[in-house]
């Protein structure tokens, strides 16, 4: 019976084969050539390419699945090209691209086997990708399908070299999960190129072909088979280890080059294969690896993150963009460049240069570095030095380059918020709040919200003689129609030369510090209320290097200043610019003039730029009468103060103060005498609306204010 069963079988292949045969002839076949595929093939990834052409990020931009460069059979482990024919085709090499023995063999199982064994070869299954023709219904594919699949794999035997059928096979082949090609399997699972699988690796990756999703003990199982079959040196122990590690877990495929990923994302949106952009692969490595070493010296006081922004001033091309600290940041998906944060005392340089342009200051006016008070909503407001000391009578020139606070504060008194506001607005540092009152005289010291992005193009207008554009991430991009003047030529030279200037810069940060380049620049840092960022922003005559630190989550540094922080890494970018070029000092325009002045009061002789017309009449200048800055410092007029209903009113006093005290003037309280100014004066206040005056020896008020004072009200 089982001789008869085997004749009728064998006679039932027979005919199948023969209507096969008759079948494949009348069907239409197209198929395509190798170099076809080839070239159609695409990556899951696209790449950003720098100014050079020279990639500098990849980015995943297909969802469906994760397909990496195409990889040629000289690049794949031979270990895995046995493993992959012992486990699919065994006779890969001696059929036409139909394996008949295997055909009358898979026929000849009974059909109560319990298992069976698949005829397709390996050039069968590369004709089933290749033709939507032949995607299986309800996971199998009908007679019809079968013939054209063998009928495909014939012809394309007859055009294709075996070599490559088995490469394309190996990069279209669909292998764990979203995986797809030996490529991104062998970076998903094991982090290594397909030409380094070793043998245990080889054995598990061919054993996922016929199941990808296969249980992993399944898959262990399998790949020992194999591995004895092939005869592998391996043990069948090390398969279930790595099959455990590898199978079990999630996978991940770490970019071959991740360099700017923020910029990737913003110009690989529409699903090009590449782009091109501005940036400088060297200049952009270069520079995180100083952010990264820099976060890592500060993090003991708890610095987590960065940014960096360097842009060329000519053409406004952002050469490096480094958003953060990449693997040493807190959150490497937040953009440390569009983020917004407080500017701190970076905005000051624009502050001056209005003054300059509008000729209220020159670099040489004196301003009084004293402590103020400043009668604002909700109380007084007390501006003070970052070290808490105070310097008297200083230059604008000292003042700007030192970034000494009461000056700033009194200069922006002088040219008014609402025109400094506006002045910020034509910079295009956005989203800054309308009403003048919500910043009030804070906005000297930087308590608006920029980005490093809208920030460091500034400082590049102040490098480009007051022209304001657009920066550009994108190369050939005209940016002339974006042009726009916002500073006069003479007010950027005099705001350049006063941040180039070491001198000046002395009284705060001394004369030998992280600011000073060996070449002409021009910075200014700035640290934010509570050292929750700083700042270091300066130019050449042919870059701007913008640097921020700090943490994104907004908590406080720890005694981290911009020169402790920010500034280490601008003076490394910017040498490294600098390195063959050092660039021309700024010369002075048409508009400038040049004099020699002596300031008498504060010892200082020095020749001094000045916008023709502002220049003074002599040599020797000396302060206005001293009798102008006799006043009352507190209470500043319209202070409301409110008694506190915890404390016993005979414990509550207000002090009186003005200056100078040794000046000898008398404290006048409605009209009455109560003291005077030599000593500390307090009083024991009492509800209601006052009037206090400082009045000289003839009688005179040299000073009068108006302040309330409101009863207790309990809780």
């Amino acid at each position: 019976m089982k001789t008869r069963r085997t004749v009728f079988l064998t006679l039932v292949a027979a005919i199948i084969l023969a209507a096969a045969v008759f079948i494949l002839q009348k069907q239409k076949i197209i198929v395509p050539s190798f170099q076809t595929v080839h070239d159609s093939y695409k990556k899951s990834e696209a790449v950003l390419l720098d100014r050079h052409g020279e990639v500098v990020h990849e980015l995943r931009i297909d969802e469906k699945g994760r397909r990496l460069d195409w990889i040629s059979l000289n690049n794949i482990s031979p270990s895995l090209l046995k493993a992959v024919i012992h486990s699919e085709d065994r006779r890969f090499y001696k059929h036409s691209g139909i394996d008949w023995k295997a055909v009358v063999s898979a026929a000849l199982q009974s059909p109560f086997a319990t298992t069976s064994r698949g005829a397709s070869t390996i050039t069968m299954q590369l004709a089933s990708m290749l033709d939507k023709r032949l995607k299986p219904i309800r996971q199998k594919r009908t007679f019809k399908q079968k013939w054209i699949q063998m009928r495909l794999a014939r012809e394309m035997e007859q055009t294709w070299t075996k070599d490559n059928i088995l490469e394309a096979y190996l990069n279209l082949i669909a292998l764990k999960g979203e995986l797809q090609g030996i490529a991104a399997a062998s970076r998903g699972l094991f982090n290594k190129e397909p030409g380094g699988l070793n043998e245990t690796e080889a054995s598990l990756l061919a054993s996922l072909i016929r199941s990808p999703n296969a249980d992993n003990n399944d898959v262990a199982r399998r790949a020992c088979v194999l591995a004895d079959f092939a005869q592998f040196q391996i043990s069948c122990e090390d398969i279930k280890k790595l099959s455990e590690k590898t199978l079990l877990g999630g996978y991940y495929i770490r970019p071959a080059i991740a360099l700017a990923p923020h910029v990737a994302s913003q110009l690989l949106k529409r699903g090009d294969e590449k782009a091109a952009s501005t940036l400088d692969g060297n200049l952009q490595r270069y520079a995180l690896e100083v952010l990264q070493h820099q976060i890592n010296i500060l993090k003991k006081q708890n610095v987590h993150d960065g940014a960096i922004l360097v842009v060329e001033n000519k053409t406004g091309d952002v050469l490096a963009y480094v958003a953060n600290g990449d693997d040493y940041s807190s959150a490497v998906y937040v953009d440390g460049i569009k983020a917004k944060r407080q500017a701190g005392s970076i905005l000051k340089p624009f502050l001056y240069g209005l003054a300059f342009e509008k000729r209220i200051l020159t670099p040489a006016s004196i301003i009084d570095d004293s402590p103020i008070d400043i009668s604002v909503t909700g109380g007084v407001y007390r501006p003070k030095n970052y070290d808490s000391q105070f310097h008297g009578l200083v230059t604008a020139r000292t003042a700007l380059a030192s970034s000494l606070n009461v000056p700033s504060v009194k200069t922006l008194q002088l040219v008014g918020i609402e025109s400094f506001l506006q002045k910020l607005r034509d910079l295009g540092l956005e989203d800054l709040n309308e009403e003048e009152d919500f910043y009030g005289p804070s906005l000297a010291l930087g308590s608006a919200d920029v980005s490093l992005w809208g920030i460091v193009n500034a400082y590049r207008m102040l490098a480009n003689d007051g022209i304001w554009s657009k920066l550009r991430l994108v190369p050939d991009k005209d940016t002339e129609t974006s042009w726009k003047k916002i500073f006069s030529k003479e007010a950027s030279f005099i705001v350049s030369d006063v941040l180039s200037d070491r001198v000046a810069r002395s009284p705060t940060f001394g004369l030998e510090n992280p600011l000073s380049t060996r070449f002409w620049t021009a910075v200014k840092t700035g640290t934010s209320k509570d050292m929750r960022d700083n700042w270091c922003i300066g130019y050449s005559s042919q870059y701007t290097v913008g640097v921020w630190i700090g943490n994104f989550s907004g908590e406080s540094m720890w005694n981290v200043s911009g020169i402790t922080g920010a500034a280490p890494i601008w003076i490394e970018v910017m040498n490294r610019l600098h390195s063959r070029n050092p660039g021309e000092p700024k010369t002075p325009p048409f508009g400038i003039v040049a004099k020699k002045v002596e300031l008498m009061e504060l010892r200082q002789k020095r020749i001094e730029w000045f916008i023709k017309g502002t220049e003074p009449d002599v040599t020797v200048v000396k302060i206005q009468d001293k009798q102008k800055t006799d006043r009352i410092i507190y209470p500043v007029a319209g202070t409301v103060i409110a008694l506190d209903p915890d404390i016993p009113d005979t414990e509550q006093r207000i002090f009186f103060e003005a200056e100078p005290r040794d000046a000898g003037f008398i404290w006048m309280l409605d009209g009455k005498v109560i003291g005077n100014s030599e000593e500390g004066l307090s009083w024991a206040p009492s509800t209601g609306k006052h009037a206090l005056s400082l009045v000289n020896q003839e009688g005179r008020a040299i000073d009068s204010i108006n302040f309330e004072v409101r009863g207790a009200v309990a809780d």
